[in-house]
C-alpha cells in the first residue's frame, strides 16, 4: 500500500501537485458541513461512521483535507491528500473498515472540466499503461459541480472487457 500510494503522489508531484496530510480524527463541519453535506444526507448516519463523541468521528473521506487547504491558503491551489479514511463496512473482498484514499484539488483562475480530464487520463497512462481506455461518467457528489465517475477498461483473462471504476471527480462546488 505504501508503494502504491508513493506512486501515485509521485505520478501527480510529476504534473505540479504537492503532497499533503490531514487529521484522522475530524469534526462534523470539516468532514460534512464544510463539503456541502446536509445534516439530513444519509453519509452521515451513526451506522456509516465511526463517531467518536457527538460531533468528532475519524474521518470518511480525505475530502476533509481539502477544506483545510482552502481555508489556510489562497489559489492557486494544486494539492494531492493521501490517507486513510473510515467507514464502518462489512469486511469483503471489495470492502474494509479502513482503506486509504487519494484526493487531488487544483483550485486556480481559468481552470476547466476539461483539465480535469486531462490530468486524469495522464495520471491513468502513467500508472496503468499508454493503452488505457478512460471514460468519464455524469455522477453527482455534494462538493463537486459539475460531478463525474472515472472508470477504465479492463481486459479480462478469457477476452472480454468490462469498466470498472477507478476514481469521482469534479470541479469544486463554489459553496
Amino acid at each position: 500500500l505504501t508503494q502504491t500510494v508513493n506512486e501515485i503522489c509521485d505520478i501527480f508531484g510529476r504534473m505540479g501537485f504537492t503532497v499533503v496530510y490531514g487529521p484522522e480524527v475530524e469534526d462534523e463541519r470539516h468532514n460534512f458541513d464544510a463539503l456541502n453535506i446536509p445534516p439530513e444526507h444519509p453519509a452521515r448516519d451513526e451506522l456509516d461512521n465511526f463517531y467518536i463523541d457527538e460531533h468528532t468521528m475519524l474521518r470518511s473521506q480525505t475530502s476533509t483535507v481539502q477544506i483545510r487547504i482552502m481555508e489556510s491558503r489562497r489559489p492557486p491551489v494544486r494539492i494531492i491528500a493521501p490517507g486513510r479514511v473510515y467507514r464502518p463496512d462489512t469486511v469483503d473482498a471489495t470492502h474494509s473498515f479502513m482503506f486509504h484514499q487519494v484526493e487531488g484539488l487544483y483550485v486556480d483562475e481559468g481552470v476547466t472540466m476539461a483539465d480535469l480530464k486531462t490530468c486524469l487520463d495522464q495520471f491513468s497512462r502513467a500508472y496503468f499503461g499508454p493503452e488505457v481506455a478512460t471514460r468519464f461518467r455524469p455522477s453527482f457528489f455534494p462538493f463537486t459541480e459539475p460531478s463525474a465517475e472515472v472508470d477504465l477498461l479492463f481486459h479480462n483473462p478469457d477476452g472480454g472487457t468490462r469498466w470498472i471504476e477507478l476514481c469521482g471527480c469534479g470541479m469544486v462546488d463554489p459553496n
